[in-house]
């Protein structure tokens, strides 16, 4: 399949739909965390299931991360295919395929995997013993998702007490990560909820402490919460992905204020102006199978007055009260997808352009999106 661009042309002529990567403005946020988590003596582990793309890794590892996250055996597969040696599986892992294949994984590279269930532990020993590999497992706790994780305190202390025992695993801390938190909008609730999310895993490490279990790594946070969670003292590993290319959504999350860093919009969906027939309202070539909106409506990037609506599998409509506000036929226009997660998983190429800030911007990057569609 060819790429929507070709390197050293400029962004005018990259084909429509493609996903767009501002250098500039990507490496800038990708240095601001990296620079925040040295500052707070915190380990950065940036979760890979935003971009799917080891090109993207490495440079967060090049800049000290000490690995990323994978949600599923494949992402992490591929992650390690490319040569990224630590990775942690920020997940529960059930099923015999996907055990033996995690197994197979342990024996190349440092990896680390979820457990909330005593049946969990008994699998994965059997696949590691079986392969003659070792994994690190965090035992993950609900601190307020209510999704997956034992809850604190007494069941967790059990579970981490069964790892401990089990043969080819080795107890290495707890996974303690709640996604509502990333998307209060009011800061001073956001802190207040990762207040008592430290707060019961503090309980936690002690409880563990008490029966000998160190926490070498509590992992967990998000582009919402990390530098609450990154400051607390509890969390010594932050996990978040978004930060990167900063999203529709977070946008919508009002800034905390003080030392903690924001980001810049550094992903974006290039489309094209394809029909023109009535008033107040542009169709763009971007709809459901590029821009996803589980996290509500992607953003006319730098349109005021322009929204996004009305999306189909291959369209989006763009309205105004203006009609001179909308883009005309054949105009190419830069949107800001709602969640970059699901977008970057649509999509099969990274097109990395220079110079946007300063005008049209070239082409200096085309990376695969390597790991699209590893969803096992």
């Amino acid at each position: 399949m060819r790429a929507p661009a070709r390197l050293g042309i400029p962004l005018a002529d990259v084909d429509t739909p493609a996903l767009i990567l501002d250098l500039d403005a990507f490496e800038r946020n990708l240095q601001t965390m990296a620079d925040w988590a040295k500052s707070k003596n915190v380990r950065l582990r940036p979760h890979a299931k935003s971009h799917k793309c080891p090109a993207i890794a490495h440079r967060q590892m090049a800049l000290g991360a000490v690995g990323v996250c994978c949600q599923k055996v494949s992402e992490a597969e591929v992650m390690v295919d490319a040569g990224i040696t630590n990775v942690l599986i920020s997940n529960e892992v059930v099923g015999r395929t996907k055990l033996e294949a995690l197994a197979q994984l342990a024996l190349r590279a440092r990896m680390g995997v979820c457990v909330d269930d005593i049946r969990q532990i008994r699998d994965l020993s059997e696949a590691m013993h079986a392969a003659g590999a070792t994994i690190d497992v965090l035992v993950e706790i609900n601190i307020g998702g209510n999704r997956c994780g034992v809850e604190p305190g007494d069941p967790a202390v059990r579970l981490g007490a069964a790892v401990a025992q089990a043969d080819g695993l080795r107890f290495a801390g707890l996974q303690s990560y709640d996604g509502i938190t990333q998307h209060v909008r009011d800061p001073d609730e956001r802190k207040a909820r990762a207040a008592r999310a430290g707060d019961v895993t503090a309980q936690t490490i002690a409880a563990l402490r008490d029966i000998g279990l160190e926490c070498e790594t509590v992992g967990g946070a998000g582009t919402g919460s990390f530098a609450f969670d990154g400051m607390s003292g509890v969390w010594n590993e932050l996990q978040p992905g978004s930060y990167a290319f900063m999203d529709a959504d977070y946008a919508r999350n009002t800034p905390a204020g003080g030392d903690v860093p924001k980001f810049e919009h550094a992903m974006f969906v290039w489309a094209i102006v394809m029909s023109r027939t009535s008033v107040g309202q542009a169709v763009v070539d971007a709809g459901h199978k590029v821009l996803p909106i589980d996290s509500g409506m992607p953003v006319p990037f730098d349109r005021p007055g322009v929204r996004y609506e009305r999306p189909s599998d291959e369209h989006g409509c763009l309205v105004a009260e203006l009609d001179s506000a909308l883009p005309d036929l054949g105009e190419k226009i830069l949107i800001v997808p709602s969640h970059v997660d699901p977008t970057a998983n649509q999509h099969d190429f990274f097109i990395g352009v220079r110079g946007m800030a300063e005008g049209d911007g070239t082409v200096q990057e085309i990376w695969p999106v390597t790991a699209r569609g590893c969803v096992f």
